[in-house]
């Protein structure tokens, strides 16, 4: 019992299922909660940007070979965009074979102000997304820096004092992560009070398919590229299911990132490959997110009766294949998103965002739960390929004794 009472992961289940009992039951108490979800997340973007920079500039100030570094990055990209890829012709297939879209009542669904997500649309280019994205700048400061101090003479001047500032800022986070409960159960008060649960039966069908095909990637896809290094998928989320849940309560991946860093380390991954990919996976790899993205472009030409044609389904996959890539570090961004798509593709009334924001935040958890995952197993994939990975440290820290356990 004394075990149960000092698990994190009890006391964050504990806490999203009152958060939920509590919006529920008293809305208006429970939208106030929002301020303890939005202050955990604050506090942990306040520990992502240095554990950002210090994993990376030591990460490759300590590999000396920079043509390691360039390959690292060169198989990440690969990797992302094979995967995104992947992610989004299945969105649109079961999209497709489902039809979630048809037979939906527009006139029941209650629709909501999209001018302003509208607006950022028009105003999106990749410098406004490099400008308004902290974790990109600093992901590409930390790159420069360690390629300076791996050249560096005198490097170990430097690098001894930013090892023991990392020790001393993950040893915070952990003090940090005792309020995850708090976090969790505001975000999840705050999602039900504000929105409600009868908001999901219009468009119930749209985020069931969107859960379910979320789960499939990650049993599926996921799981097999894990399984190509004899990795199990149930293991590897057994193993974080502290941060999932985290991820689960405050609908967000920014919340448990500088924790997920640390537990890939722990089980093996190098701390560089974890620095570089991590980080950059946050902004390029959002496999969750385009699976969204697609099946809610298909789900809306559905809902207004329009038959594409197979030529308009291939300009969607091209568009998303650019504009997903944007949607990380700005606010809204699934809705800016979807509507530059649906301002690309011309085809699709743009007046058709307004029926999903009653059920989006609903539909948040599945995308920062998918993402959140996502990058793990590219972590772990990459690590594996480059050699860089550790399976005893991967047992000890899964709490097995052999290989055959780990499969």
């Amino acid at each position: 019992m004394k075990k149960i009472f000092t698990n994190l992961t009890f006391w964050v289940l504990l806490a999203i299922t009152a958060g939920a009992l509590l919006g529920n039951f008293y809305p208006d108490t429970a939208v106030k909660m929002k301020v303890l979800g939005d202050t955990f997340i604050t506090v942990i973007k306040y520990f992502i940007y240095p554990i950002i920079f210090l994993t990376i500039s030591l990460g490759i100030s300590n590999m000396g070979d920079l043509k390691k570094t360039g390959r690292v990055g060169g198989k990440a990209i690969l990797y992302f965009e094979v995967v995104t890829t992947f992610a989004l012709l299945i969105g649109i297939i079961v999209s497709h074979l489902i039809q979630p879209g048809r037979g939906v009542n527009i006139s029941e669904i209650k629709g909501g102000d999209i001018s302003n997500y509208v607006q950022q649309s028009k105003e999106f280019t990749w410098w406004h997304f490099l400008k308004e994205n902290p974790t990109l700048q600093i992901l590409i400061v930390a790159i420069v820096f360690g390629i300076w101090l791996s050249k560096y003479k005198n490097k170990k001047r430097i690098i001894q004092p930013l090892t023991i500032a990392s020790k001393y800022v993950f040893k915070a986070l952990h003090f940090i992560m005792f309020l995850a409960p708090l976090g969790a159960f505001g975000g999840m008060a705050y999602t039900i009070g504000k929105f409600g649960l009868h908001t999901l039966l219009p468009l119930g069908r749209l985020m069931v398919c969107v859960y379910v095909t979320c789960i499939c990637f990650i049993f599926i896809v996921l799981g097999v590229l894990l399984r190509y290094y004899k990795i199990s998928i149930f293991k590897f989320l057994k193993y974080i299911r502290e941060e999932l849940l985290i991820v689960l309560g405050t609908s967000s991946s920014e919340a448990a990132l500088p924790s997920l860093i640390e537990k890939l380390e722990r089980m093996g991954c190098s701390k560089s490959v974890t620095g570089l990919i991590v980080p950059a996976g946050y902004s390029f790899n959002l496999d969750g997110t385009t699976i969204y993205l697609s099946m809610s472009v298909m789900f809306l030409a559905q809902v207004y009766n329009i038959d594409l044609s197979l030529h308009q389904v291939f300009i969607i996959i091209g568009v998303l294949l650019i504009t997903s890539k944007g949607a990380a570090g700005v606010t809204g961004s699934g809705f800016i998103i979807l509507a530059s798509t649906l301002t690309a593709v011309k085809v699709i009334p743009l007046e058709g965002l307004a029926f999903l924001l009653g059920v989006d935040r609903f539909m948040s958890e599945a995308r920062a739960l998918t993402n959140f995952i996502g990058n793990g197993v590219a972590t772990i994939w990459i690590s594996n390929n480059e050699k860089e990975f550790d399976r005893n440290k991967m047992i000890e820290a899964f709490g097995q004794t052999s290989i055959k356990d780990i499969r």
